[in-house]
């Protein structure tokens, strides 16, 4: 009879447990929580479970994986401006499969399961050329400084002030992604191009503060694809009015300029190249014509003045 009191205890206190695991991680929409004890986590491979901290945004790199992961299973994943600096690019080479330290922290070196590696920084987009396993990756170089420039949709005043987008934007930034106002350097308008460009920096050095996890929720956002459970987009509130994002341009600065070299840019970069080199000559051998003609020119009148 005891053995069956004791059973039955335990029986509830299970259940009870399970109750109180939330089934749902609020940062995460494919996470897993279960107990005891109660957990989440994200899978990232064939019985590869990542424990999350849901109170937090999930590092970029645990959600590559678990994109990469989820693609192989055929579930669903994602389909005033410029460059700040000379040094800035952006992550022309999309999702790959990476290698994370325990701490979501992306490692130096990536290969994606193959043969042919690179160097990344710390939002683990690609910043050297492509190599085989050789390559030498010394470092983790860090992202200081995103610029995200974005365009709303139609429907804004064109008097909306400056200031006050500003503001709706580090909220916005803020409630949503957890950043710190005081990192947001500059916020920038055009209305007429309907473009908003913000710069977000955080001090050389800063090794706490991780700027890909902000950029890389938001441009899931913007593309209508967000990595909350609740599936509201990033919509901040200037002057009593909504702005609903409709593209969005992610430049990363690292804290050492990227090591790319001419040899391995793409063919639609060379043959920019080659037309701009053309042209230049082209330009170079009219000029060098037009000139020999006024000196030709210029020898006749002189012949001609002498037998007068």
């Amino acid at each position: 009879m005891k053995m069956w009191i004791v059973a039955v205890l335990a029986a509830l206190a299970v259940g009870a447990s399970a109750q109180n695991c939330p089934n749902s991680c609020d940062t995460m929409k494919w996470a897993t929580c279960d107990g005891p004890p109660c957990s989440c986590y994200l899978l990232v491979g064939d019985n590869q479970k990542q424990q999350l901290n849901c109170a937090a945004l999930i590092p970029k790199c645990f959600l590559m994986k678990a994109e990469m992961y989820r693609a192989k299973k055929g579930l669903d994943t994602r389909t005033v401006g410029g460059k700040p600096v000379e040094t800035a690019f952006v992550d022309n080479d999309g999702i790959y499969d990476p290698e994370c330290e325990a701490d979501g922290k992306f490692k130096a070196k990536q290969c994606n399961n193959t043969e042919e590696c690179w160097c990344v920084n710390s939002a683990g987009v690609r910043r050297s050329d492509k190599g085989d396993k050789n390559i030498k990756c010394e470092k983790l170089v860090e992202t200081y400084w995103v610029r995200l420039q974005l365009t709303h949709k139609d429907g804004a005043p064109k008097s909306l002030d400056e200031l006050k987008l500003k503001n709706a934007i580090a909220d916005a930034l803020n409630s949503r992604y957890q950043l710190d106002k005081q990192l947001i350097d500059k916020v920038q308008y055009d209305p007429a191009a309907r473009l908003i460009v913000v710069d977000v920096k955080k001090p050389m050095g800063d090794r706490t503060t991780d700027l890909s996890r902000t950029a890389y929720y938001m441009e899931k956002d913007v593309k209508v694809l967000p990595l909350f459970r609740a599936q509201s987009k990033f919509e901040p509130v200037a002057d009593g009015h909504k702005l609903e994002m409709e593209n969005i341009l992610v430049y990363y600065v690292d804290e050492e300029p990227p090591t790319f070299t001419m040899k391995h840019l793409t063919g639609g970069i060379i043959a920019v190249i080659v037309v701009v080199v053309l042209a230049v000559v082209a330009g170079l051998l009219a000029v060098f014509f037009v000139q020999k003609r006024q000196r030709r020119y210029k020898k006749t009148q002189q012949r001609e003045m002498d037998n007068m």
